[in-house]
This record gives structure tokens, sequence and C-alpha cells, in this order.
């Protein structure tokens, strides 16, 4: 067992073995220790070393392309990577230069999304559609969205090495600006994709200035032609998206996979709570409108909203106040809403009530109240018929599945207005996500790879293989 580990990359392994959370591995010099009970001695548990061995290659190197990536980032020392920003466009090079190593062709499309393709052997056929995104949040992990593009590389890197090609071509979309942290509406790529991107969107000014239409152009894409990034569904066979769960449900019942039965609804959007700044000092409290104030009544109204509606989420997740200083009574305060629930008209009701409620405030306390709606994505459900032959996959590679619901949004779930999709869930340690300790384990990794090669099998045989 030793002597099939020694022969792994020293390098690699110690990389390995020292990342960031999950604790996966632990210092593997002791591998080259003579004796299992000197290893035992040091800490090494002959699970882990069993588990390493079984891991696959493939599932290295993904993890050390994903180490890569995590690389280009606006904020040194932590992952930070907006849609058009100079990181983003480096790691889509970086990412586009392991496509075209594995043999894809690779184009940006008007949207700024990164496509590269894989030929099948009958042109007729509808394309097979794998994809997420390498945007992120501030401060973010290195798995969300980023291992579903690199695990799609390596998948069709797999075909390559062993000369195989589909009936159908894949194309692989690593697309643009699905977290929205610049311009506060996501998935702007993948609804490019299916065309229902709102052409007023591209004038939506970020923090500095730039507008959207800007970081399109900046990514390599053309905002006048945006409509042109739209595809005819009748071009497609279907759409398949590997992602890290960002929950804990796989964890606590133990799988290392879990097949997506569909995503909840979300609203996103902001209200703005403008009174009169002051002098701390001298404005006594009957005479003040205070902004700050009004918007910290209605934080806490959210939070009690969100615990007397069942399975309601509801979170204020950003909140900018001018002038922001502290012997000024705050004059404007803007707050983020994010609003999610699986049923649509559940989740519709709580966005009216959270606008009442911050008019109430602000009427309560003479300040003005500006409310604006962002996004609204309705609850979805994927291919029950493409569930199955999941389930099927992970059968036939010996592991074992469960069926779990997304409460986060995913490029997926537009992709699903257009076409049979599916999408699998890899366990992350402790649920976290959007955090810079969100973890997997290389041999989750390694259970994804083997179960969507066999998806793509079964897909394959479903399309008529030759």
């Amino acid at each position: 067992m030793f002597r099939a580990v020694s022969r792994l990359s020293t390098d690699v392994l110690t990389r390995l073995t020292t990342a960031k959370g999950n604790d996966r591995w632990m210092l593997l010099v002791v591998l080259r220790l003579p004796s299992v009970a000197a290893s035992v001695r040091l800490g090494v548990a002959m699970s882990s070393a069993r588990l390493i061995v079984r891991s696959d290659a493939r599932a290295l190197r993904v993890m050390t392309r994903l180490d890569q990536l995590a690389a280009h980032t606006e904020e040194p020392g932590v992952i930070t990577r907006p849609y058009g920003t100079p990181a983003f466009v480096a790691g889509n090079a970086l990412v586009r230069r392991w496509m075209t190593e594995a043999d894809l062709t690779t184009r940006i499309d008007p949207a700024g999304n990164l496509i590269g393709r894989y030929e099948g052997l009958d042109p007729t056929a509808g394309v097979i559609v794998l994809g997420s995104h390498i945007d992120s949040v501030r401060d973010a992990g290195r798995y969300d969205g980023t291992l579903g593009v690199i695990l799609a590389i390596e998948l069709v890197e797999g075909l390559r090495s062993t000369g195989r090609r589909l009936p159908s071509a894949i194309e692989i979309c690593a697309w643009a600006d699905e977290e929205g942290l610049r311009f506060g509406v996501s998935c702007l790529g993948s609804r490019a994709y299916v065309g229902t991107v709102d052409p007023a969107e591209l004038e939506i000014i970020d923090t500095t200035g730039v507008t959207m239409a800007d970081a399109v152009r900046a990514s390599g894409g053309d905002p006048d032609a945006l409509e042109d990034a739209r595809r005819d569904p009748a071009d497609l066979s279907c759409y398949f998206e590997v992602h890290i769960e960002q929950g804990p449900v796989l964890e606590a019942r133990g799988g290392a996979v879990g097949v997506v039965t569909g995503i909840a609804g979300q609203s996103r959007g902001t209200v703005t709570f403008t009174g009169r700044a002051g002098h701390a000092g001298t404005t006594p409290p009957d005479l003040r409108r205070d902004a700050l104030c009004a918007a910290a009544e209605w934080v806490l109204g959210v939070e009690r909203l969100q615990a007397e509606v069942s399975g309601l989420l509801a979170t204020v997740g950003r909140i900018e106040n001018a002038p922001n200083g502290g012997n000024v009574i705050p004059g404007r305060t803007e707050a983020s809403y994010d609003i999610r629930h699986d049923d649509d008209r559940v989740r519709t009701k709580a966005v009216l009530a959270t606008e009442s409620l911050a008019r109430t405030i602000g009427s309560a306390r003479q300040v003005h109240v500006e409310w604006r709606a962002l996004q609204d994505t309705s609850a979805v459900g994927f291919s029950e018929e493409l569930a199955n032959l999941l389930e099927q996959a992970s059968e036939a590679v010996g592991t074992d599945t469960l069926r779990v619901r997304s409460g986060a949004g995913h490029d997926a779930g537009h992709l699903s207005g257009i076409v049979e999709t599916a999408m699998l869930f890899v366990r992350c340690a402790g649920g976290i996500s959007h955090h810079p300790d969100e973890s997997v384990a290389v041999v989750d990794v390694d259970v994804a790879i083997r179960v969507a090669d066999e998806f793509l099998t079964l897909i394959g045989a479903r399309l008529g293989r030759p």
C-alpha cells in the first residue's frame, strides 16, 4: 500500500496535505517510514492511507488546478475574483489554456462566457453542455463554482486520453458573473445563454463607476451583441453541472455526492433609507431623521419574518452608510435583501411583507424609502429522467447517492428553462461555503469524477452511441 502511495509525486502530495480546511491530509513524509506501526505512531491512520491510495490521479489534478486558479484574486491573501476584473480575466485565461490542452476549441461569447467545445461523432446530435463559474464572492473559498468547471475539463480530458468521443459534441461553459458580486445581479452569462437578460442591466454601475457593459468588454464579450449569446434550445441535448453542496446535508447523512432535484426561488434587491445627516452632539433625539436606525429596525424585522415563516431564508448581507462618520447622524443607508423559498408564492408574499415593513418604518421615522427589486428567480425542478441516470451512474461505480434540494441559486436553474438539466452536489466540510474555510476532500472529488464519467456514458447510450 505504501509503495503505491510513494509512486505519487511528493510535491503534489505535500501540497495537498497543507491545503486549508477539513485537514483532509496529514503530513505524507511519514509514508516513507519503514513500517505501518511507525506511521501510526506519528498519527497517520490506516483508513486515511487507504483513501489516499484509492484517490485517482485525475482528482489530484483537479485539486491542484483549483489551487492554481485560487491565486488569481483582486485582494492579496484572500480570494476575491469579481466578473470583469483583471483577476477574473487572468483566471479565465488559465482555464482557457487547460481547455485547449484537453483538445477543446475555445471562444468567448458576447456575454463573456468562456466556452470550450469537444466535437462528437454525430454533427446532428444535440450538444451536451457542462459548466459552472469561476467568479467569486468577496473573501471566498476555492471550490464554489470552480470545481464544476475544472472537473468538466477533466471529464473531457478522460475522453481525449482514451480516444473516445460521444455521439454529441460537449461544450464546457465557464459562466460569466454567476455570483453578482460586482453589480448586484447574478448569473449574467447563463441568463444571456437562455435569452432572459434585460438589456437595461448593462447600464448598472458598480461602486467605482464602471458599468456592466464595460465589464463585459473587459471579459472579452460584446455587450452590443448580447442577444447573439442566446442558444437555440433545439441545438442542445442536456445540461449537467457539478457543484459543492454549500450545505451540511450530505456530510450529516454520510454521502459523498447527491443528486439535486431542484433549486429554491430567489428575490434580490436593495432598500435605501434617506433621512437627514446632522451633528451628533447638537441634534436632540426627537428631531433626528436617522437613516441607519431605520435600516437597523428593518433588518431585525426581516430576521423576525424568517423565524415566523417555515422554510424561508431572508438575509441582509450588505449595508452602505453615509456620511459614515463617527460624530455624524447617518443621512442615507442602503441595505441589500436576499429572500428564498421553495414555494414562489411564499417567497413573493415575504418580499411584499419586507417592503411594507420598510415603508412603515420610514413613515414612522420621517425617512424616505426607495425600494429597488433587482432580480426575481422562480423555483425550478430538474429532469427526473436525468436524475435517475445519475443514480444509475452512482450505483455503477459503487457509491450511494442522496436526493437533495438546493437553497442556493445556480446557473443550472436558468438552463433548466430551455433544456433537460441535472446537477450533482459534492460534499463540503461542515457545509461551509462563501468562506475561506470552504473545503472538499479529494476522495469525494474522485467519486464525483467517476459518477460523472459514467453519467456521460449513459447519456451517450441514450443518444444512440454507435
